[in-house]
């Protein structure tokens, strides 16, 4: 049997306890969280007077902080493209009696509600440039983006428990700086999607581990592949009106680490974290490939901590289309 038909033989294994994962790590949109619990309600009296008090508050807040906001909130609101890209894998279609399209359909619906309460909140602080922000969203979902995985769910599962755990560390971070600035009500919305966040990403790493009890050589170097290669992040395509794809990013990236939003070290952290979750040092009766591949990985964080010591973040201050008001 060809690898290919081997990945979907695990995923239809899998699939047959869909409805207990999909029980487990997800909630009814009746009982979780929506973003109207976070916002001022424009159907009471006080909603201009709190409207106003969210703007005073903003202005604590400096440009880089908004700005890793801003780049946080077109992640979250890019949902199509990653339920696309998911609905594409191997043993996933779009057939009513598929499980994991049930489970994609639920975890994009849990996820569309951070794109929305942040950008409400975006458009309420009176801090950016929403245009500039939509036209960049816009980019983004037309864009699409290729995270060099193709149809390979071993290797998509690497790429979601990686991404998901990125995203908790950035939005609990956001978290930490709002409260710190006395901005409780972002604080306080920060926190609880990171906490979706780290649920989803429980979600994804338990996918990965019951793959790695079916097929634990070939989930071995698909987790190698994806380490090699580096974690792309969704946002890496981030433009802003009338620019081609180029350095966007890479500037949202240094102000992310000057910010202490989401660093280098944080990604060495979670290459850890997933090696110890997935207990890949206890693993048995691997080939020679697998074996040498998980040498690779438990080496890797060492490795690569001592390079991200060495990178020196600059203070240059970028000219985000986002942060200019609007002519």
């Amino acid at each position: 049997m060809s690898v290919h038909n081997i990945r979907k033989e695990v995923m239809l294994t899998l699939e047959k306890n869909i409805d207990t994962f999909v029980d487990k790590f997800l909630i009814t949109p009746e009982k979780i969280w929506q973003p109207t619990d976070f916002l001022p309600n424009s159907q009471k009296d006080s909603f201009i007077d709190e409207v106003r008090e969210i703007q005073e508050i903003s202005k604590e807040l400096d440009d880089d902080f908004w700005v890793v906001l801003v780049g946080d909130t077109i992640t979250e609101e890019a949902l199509p493209t990653y339920e696309s890209w998911l609905l594409d894998l191997d043993g996933v279609s779009q057939h009513p009696d598929n499980g994991w399209a049930k489970w994609v359909r639920a975890w994009t619906s849990e996820e569309n509600r951070h794109g929305d309460v942040l950008n409400k909140y975006l458009y309420l602080s009176g801090r950016v440039n929403m245009r500039e922000v939509e036209i960049t969203t816009q980019h983004l979902i037309a864009d699409g983006f290729d995270i060099g995985t193709a149809s390979d769910p071993y290797k998509n599962f690497v790429y979601t428990s990686f991404q998901e755990l990125a995203t908790y560390i950035s939005h609990n971070n956001v978290a930490k700086i709002a409260k710190s600035k006395g901005h409780k009500a972002l604080a306080k919305m920060s926190k609880i999607i990171a906490g979706d966040e780290m649920r989803h990403h429980i979600a994804y790493a338990e996918f990965v581990k019951e793959i790695f009890k079916i097929d634990p050589n070939e989930m071995m170097l698909a987790f190698q592949h994806m380490m090699k290669h580096k974690i792309v992040m969704p946002a890496v395509h981030l433009r802003e009106s009338f620019n081609n794809k180029g350095t966007l990013f890479d500037q949202f990236s240094t102000v992310a680490q000057r910010v202490g939003v989401y660093t280098g070290f944080d990604y060495v952290d979670i290459l850890k974290k997933l090696n110890t979750t997935w207990e890949i040092d206890k693993l048995t009766n691997l080939s020679p490939e697998a074996e040498k591949a998980r040498d690779y990985l438990l080496k890797l964080p060492d490795r690569m901590y001592r390079i991200t010591e060495r990178i020196v973040v600059p203070d240059t201050k970028y000219d985000f289309k986002w942060m200019n008001p609007i002519v």
